[in-house]
């Protein structure tokens, strides 16, 4: 029989909430995580690396990884007595300092297995069950004379060993190595540079504190190489304030057989899979339609990304345009915020370079107080055998004479006036040592040690040998780990940077614009085949003219602004189809509408704007042009006067104008001096006195006009006259724009 469980009926005591300021709850709280963040997560320190980086290093080193490599998971595992966070990020970090992984350019760790690659997010990289790993020759740079009382060392987390607070790195690391991290409130980015001319640069400054940095360190080094582009300007920024930003550009070469772009280094801030996508997202929105298709190729040999062309295509075009459109050119936003002291700052290269001196010159200085200790207790050591070299068998006497054992120290104290621990190490001399030429040789030692004390203490006595030192060490590693500089440099940047036309296929289309914002672009074939054009119910025809696919549109606004755009965004369509909405095409704001429009292929000809007051306004059309590619134009013609009609010019010609006492004027457009200010109030054209008021503006041969001589002025401004019915050929059409 099954036996029935008892309900457990719950109790549930009501407490009341605890009043607690909102600051108590940040200073208790959120401050501490926030620190924690900060000091031992996020940010590098002086010596170029960050805690968890510092802890896995110093384990492998602790497992003599200097020679020989073993498995990952067993460093991962050992390194989780320094670090408690999973093994996932400690083998993460890892990955990233590897040679495999290509993240570094001086890379610390020699890897063995697939590590993955930096530069692409689906080259994933293999279990640390099945990776080995070892330690970079490199790295003997980073512990020399750990072991000297160098650095501090400090508990570990449980207090069951210690480590590093730093590494007594021989070579600024922290300009050489590439860190990125996000802290609470801040955030570091530290590009890397070559190992040689960041050697160079110490070694200069030194001998010159004057020395100019971009003389021998003129640009970061990526491990993806790729091409920057030099900016003087920018590099300086850099250097004398920590921030700033490096473009790079992807190097590509050209398959002369296909005609195919390879591209085979990228910038450091991207991935194979981000260009790819990128690309062919504007490849299906018909923005690069000269490209085929494109693959990703990369292999053991290294990075390769092919762009197959059309026929016909210029190679050299498209990828200037791919820099443009692409993140194949991206920017590397530089924030060298370094913790010192505990302090996060944001320091210029100067600043990194003194810190770093400094912080060398003290382990120097304290690796040269070791090694003066041990001298000195050496020395007086052999300092106290000397003294038993004129009577050998005494000292033997006396051991042999003292009945007891823990006697013998001080008799021998005693017998040659020497001190506790100079006894202790005679006493402990073996007896088959006892012999002259033993001791002799000892002695001989100790003119060495005097020697060695006297370079030593004039060592911490002397800036100048410190460093000295420094510079010997800088010569020997560069000679050591000979480093080619992996991104070239481009100088002549104008020149790589021109402007380059999107590739458009130009063919002629007759543009049409109606009065409700509908636009469409035909061709003459289309438009011999059916002319007759079809609107919305209430909708008409407001402009039209002859153009090119490959010319550039701006529609202006009943909101004085300007929407730039090219004729080939458009698609082609039929003089039946109603055309696609432009307020809608632009995201123009709600209720704006589209009062004219205008193409051009060299922004030539003329913008002639007329206003109810009789005012007109005559614009060159390059007012329009904009060095960015800026989409809207605020401020584009006057707004300080109702808009009757604004009209695209090429050239010279005559309008005629109408008033609301039903007065008219014919006037060319020569008349109107041209002002380049686009919201220009412009020049009185029509006089209108009282309430009268410009009420349509068209083509004068268009206007059905008979006798224009008797409309048309010589001169600006006029009154114009009374039409009379004896001239008209038909009733004036109403005003498009009322």
């Amino acid at each position: 029989m099954s036996k029935k469980k008892k309900s457990v009926q719950k109790e549930y005591v009501y407490c009341e909430p605890i009043p607690r300021s909102i600051t108590q709850t940040l200073e208790t709280n959120y401050m501490p995580y926030a620190m924690s963040v900060i000091m031992s997560r996020a940010i590098p320190e002086i010596d170029g690396l960050k805690p968890a980086h510092r802890k896995l290093l110093y384990t492998m080193y602790g497992m003599g990884l200097l020679r020989g490599r073993q498995k990952s998971a067993n460093i991962v595992g050992a390194t989780m007595k320094l670090n408690p966070h999973g093994d996932g990020a400690i083998y993460e970090t890892m990955v990233r300092l590897t040679r495999g992984y290509e993240a570094m350019p001086h890379p610390f760790i020699n890897s063995k297995g697939n590590f993955g690659k930096y530069y692409s997010r689906d080259m994933a990289y293999a279990a640390s069950r099945y990776t080995e790993a070892g330690l970079a020759p490199i790295c003997r740079e980073l512990f020399d004379d750990i072991d000297k009382q160098t650095v501090d060392f400090v508990p570990n987390y449980d207090n069951s060993t210690t480590e590093p607070l730093l590494l007594p790195v021989t070579f600024p690391t922290i300009l050489t190595t590439p860190n990125q991290g996000i802290a609470v409130g801040m955030a570091s980015n530290i590009c890397s540079f070559n190992l040689g001319e960041v050697c160079d640069t110490v070694i200069e400054y030194l001998k010159n504190p004057d020395h100019s940095f971009a003389l021998t360190m003129p640009a970061p080094d990526f491990s993806t190489g790729g091409r920057i582009l030099m900016n003087k300007s920018d590099i300086e920024q850099i250097y004398e304030t920590g921030r700033g930003s490096v473009r790079i550009r992807a190097k590509y070469g050209i398959d002369e057989k296909s005609g195919s772009i390879i591209v085979t280094e990228i910038p450091y801030t991207t991935t194979i899979e981000a260009i790819i996508d990128k690309i062919v997202d504007l490849v299906k929105a018909g923005k690069l339609k000269e490209i085929a298709d494109v693959k990703d190729m990369s292999d053991l040999s290294g990075l390769k990304i092919r762009i197959e062309l059309k026929r016909g295509t210029d190679a050299d075009k498209t990828m200037a345009r791919l820099y443009k459109m692409t993140p194949l050119e991206d920017s590397f936003g530089c924030n060298f915020n370094i913790l010192v002291g505990g302090v996060p700052r944001v320091m210029s290269v100067r600043e990194i370079i003194d810190e770093w001196l400094a912080f060398r010159t003290e382990c120097i200085k304290r690796r040269t107080y070791f090694s003066l200790g041990k001298a000195r207790e050496k020395l007086h050591l052999l300092q106290g055998l000397q003294t038993i070299l004129l009577d050998i068998d005494k000292a033997v006497k006396i051991v042999r004479e003292t009945e007891h054992d823990d006697e013998v120290v001080p008799n021998l104290m005693i017998g040659f006036g020497i001190d506790e621990v100079q006894a202790e190490y005679i006493a402990n001399i073996r007896l088959r040592h006892l012999n002259r030429e033993y001791i002799l040789k000892r002695v001989e030692e100790i003119e060495a040690l005097n020697t060695e004390i006297s370079q030593l203490e004039g060592v911490l006595a002397d800036r100048k040998k410190q460093h000295k030192i420094i510079i010997e060490d800088l010569k020997r590693i560069k000679k050591q780990y000979p480093s080619e500089r992996k991104s070239e440099l481009v100088y002549d940047v104008e020149d790589i940077a021109e402007d380059i036309e999107e590739h458009v296929e130009d063919y002629a289309v007759t543009l049409f614009l109606s009065e409700q914002g509908y636009f469409k672009k035909i061709t003459p074939q289309s438009l011999r085949m059916n002319s007759a054009q079809s609107f919305k119910d209430g909708d008409r025809l407001c402009q039209s003219f002859e153009s090119s696919n490959a010319q550039e549109l701006i529609f202006f606004t009943n909101m004085h602004c300007a929407y730039k755009t090219r004729v080939n965004e458009f698609d082609d369509t039929k003089a039946s189809a109603l055309g696609e909405y432009v307020p809608a095409k632009l995201s123009m704001e709600q209720d704006e509408a589209v009062v004219a429009m205008a193409a051009t292929s060299d922004y030539s000809g003329y913008m002639v704007f007329f206003f109810e007051n009789g005012r007109a306004a005559k614009v060159p059309v390059s007012a329009y042009r904009t060095q960015t590619n800026r989409k809207r134009l605020v401020g584009a013609y006057c707004d300080k006067f109702p808009l009757v009609r604004a009209v695209f010019i090429k050239e010279d010609c005559e309008f005629l104008l109408t008033a609301s006492n039903n007065k008219a004027l014919i006037v060319n457009t020569a008349l109107i001096p041209v002002k380049t200010t686009k919201s220009t109030q412009g020049v009185i054209v029509f006089t209108q006195k009282g309430k009268n008021t410009l009420t349509d503006v068209k083509a004068a041969e268009e206007s059905g006009i008979k006798n224009t001589d008797y409309y048309r002025t010589k001169a600006i401004p006029a009154v114009g006259h009374f039409l009379r019915d004896s001239d008209m050929e038909q009733p004036l059409q109403q005003n498009l724009f009322d």
